[in-house]
């Protein structure tokens, strides 16, 4: 990794800004996390019978952004990336997939939810969770999306020093 470039969260801030800003932390942290690195050392999984990869990890991310943020706010029937089946795992298989072909995937639905959150009046806003089939508020969504990147990026950190000794930050 050539270097810690995340902005830290702010430690007074409005409960918006906050949430926003430790969401963009977790991102930048998968993306750190991921530098420099080739496709192949990308794809390197972790031990047997485990299949997972950093790449696996920012397919999966995509897919996450996407369900949380598209599919509960905008398109309740828009696809996934990588299955048409809402099946979450397919993401983790990126023994075909290369960086270019992840990350753009990631950073589109990244934008695309930082486009929705900043569109919302309020974190109050609702949108339907068509796997629980209810509605959901934006505040519950950006939580557990911030948790989900939170445990990912702990996994993210053994699979890196997996590639390369390194220490988790």
């Amino acid at each position: 990794m050539t270097g810690d470039h995340r902005i830290d969260p702010p430690h007074l801030g409005s409960e918006r800004e906050t949430l926003r800003a430790f969401l963009d932390y977790h991102r930048a942290t998968l993306a750190m996390k991921c530098e420099g690195l080739a496709d192949e050392e990308l794809r390197q999984q972790s031990m047997p019978p485990s299949t997972l990869s950093l790449l696996g990890l920012v397919r999966h991310m995509a897919e996450v952004e996407r369900a949380w943020f598209r599919r509960v706010f905008e398109d309740h029937d828009v696809p996934l990336v990588w299955s048409d089946e809402i099946d979450f795992q397919a993401a983790y298989d990126a023994s075909g997939s290369t960086r270019s072909e992840a990350f753009a995937a990631w950073e589109a639905e990244v934008e695309n939810s930082r486009r929705i959150e900043r569109a919302a009046e309020s974190l109050d806003r609702s949108g339907y969770q068509p796997r629980w089939g209810e509605d959901v508020s934006l505040r519950m969504v950006m939580v557990h999306v911030l948790l989900e990147y939170g445990r990912h990026n702990g996994h993210a950190d053994f699979l890196r020093e997996g590639v390369d000794g390194t220490v988790g930050a």
